[in-house]
Order: C-alpha cells, then sequence, then structure tokens
C-alpha cells in the first residue's frame, strides 16, 4: 500500500514538473551524456517533491482514514486504512525527508553543476559526474559537521560538547528537520496573507459584478435626473 501510494505521488509529481519546467532544462539537451545527468536529476527532483507532497497530505490522510474506520467499523474493504500503515507511513516521510534534504537535493543540484574531473569526462560519462558529486557532497558533509563540531565545543566548553555529534542521527537529523519545517511554517504564515489578497485582487478584476446585485432603485433615481437635465437643456 506504501509503495502503491508513493508511486502515484511520484507519477503525479512528474507531470507537475515536466508541465512547469522549461524544454531546454532537459528536454532540448543535445548530447547524450547530458540529457543522461539531466534525467537522474529530473528523477532525484521528483522523489524529492514527492516526499514534500506525501508529508502535506500526510495529516489529512490520517484524519480521514480514521473518520472512515469509525464511520465503517465492520466493513471488511477498508479495514486496510489501519493505525499501523499510518505509523509507517509517518516513519517513512520523516525518514525519506531527512533523506531528500540532506542527500538528495544537495546531489541533485551538483550533479547538475559537475563536468567530471579534468581530462575524464568524455571517457567516464556521467560515472565521472556522480564521482565528482559525490566528493564534492562528501567534503561539504565534512566542512557543515565540522563547523558545527566546533561551535558546539566553543559553546558548550566541555567534554560532553565535543562527543554530541557521535548521536548524529538520533539528535541531529531531526533536530535540524524540526528547524526547518519552522521556517517553512513561518515563511507560509508570512506568505499567506499576501497570496490570498493578491488572489482576490485578481479575482476581482477577472469576475463581473452580476446585475442581480445592482441596486434598481439607485439606478431609476439616476435615470430621472439624466432625464430631468436633458428637458432643461431643451
Amino acid at each position: 500500500i506504501c509503495a502503491l501510494l508513493f508511486a502515484s505521488l511520484y507519477v503525479l509529481c512528474h507531470c507537475i514538473i515536466t508541465h512547469f519546467k522549461k524544454h531546454a532544462d532537459f528536454a532540448a539537451a543535445h548530447d547524450d551524456e547530458d540529457a543522461a545527468v539531466n534525467r537522474i536529476a529530473l528523477g532525484l527532483c521528483t522523489f524529492t517533491l514527492a516526499v514534500a507532497l506525501g508529508a502535506v497530505l500526510l495529516l489529512p490522510f490520517s484524519i480521514i482514514s480514521n473518520e472512515v474506520l469509525l464511520s465503517f467499523p465492520r466493513n471488511y474493504y477498508i479495514q486496510w486504512l489501519s493505525g499501523s500503515l499510518v505509523h509507517g507511513l509517518w516513519n517513512l516521510v520523516f525518514l525519506f525527508s531527512n533523506l531528500s534534504l540532506v542527500f538528495l537535493m544537495p546531489f541533485a543540484y551538483f550533479f547538475t553543476e559537475s563536468e567530471g574531473f579534468a581530462g575524464s569526462k568524455k571517457a567516464g560519462g556521467p560515472a565521472e559526474a556522480v564521482y565528482e558529486t559525490s566528493v564534492v557532497l562528501l567534503l561539504l558533509t565534512l566542512l557543515v559537521l565540522g563547523m558545527v563540531w566546533v561551535a558546539s565545543a566553543i559553546v558548550g566548553d566541555d567534554a560532553a560538547s565535543r562527543q554530541s555529534l557521535y548521536d548524529l542521527w538520533e539528535c541531529y537529523l531531526p533536530y535540524l528537520y524540526s528547524c526547518i519545517s519552522l521556517f517553512g511554517v513561518l515563511l507560509l504564515l508570512l506568505c499567506t496573507p499576501f497570496g490570498l489578497s493578491t488572489m482576490f485582487t485578481v479575482t476581482g478584476k477577472l469576475l463581473v459584478k452580476p446585475r442581480i446585485l445592482e441596486d434598481l432603485d439607485e439606478q431609476l433615481s439616476c435615470t430621472r435626473l439624466e432625464e430631468a437635465a436633458v428637458s432643461r437643456r431643451i
């Protein structure tokens, strides 16, 4: 069930990305190697968007599945909407969100920018780009971890703070995910009022006011005033 849900989200996200992307980004690559690199980057971006969409739809899915189970408790065909399924979906979304955030999206960016090491692009093809991207991503990871380790040692100034990075998977990745989620929520709260005001402004310009809502008494008084003005001129 999880595989079917993710496959559906992946197909939907692939259609969305291919609809909005520029043709020169992926489809119009003249070199076969560049086309392969672009297809791999497209797959990584589609995977990340599918995970993000799954994270957004997970809470509504949990609520709807709970309501369906409460409404039809003895129906055999909906017993697959169980608590274990929702719990498993939460765990998978959390795992793939961290994977996409820490590895896949930086890898996709560096992969599209990589050209292979000097004198080895044509010999190895996309494999050289993968090798260069892996090296750059590893160096970036070591740089970030070193900076965090040094900052933690300076702030804490004890042995426990210097050993804290050993709990990377149990502490720092969930903390990083929570911080980025908080940043996304704040950005959403900041942008939503402007988006709604823009939406209502554009809608007001496109829609025509229905004649059924017009004030007929006001139109009659305006007509009488115009008639009186024409009569005085005559």
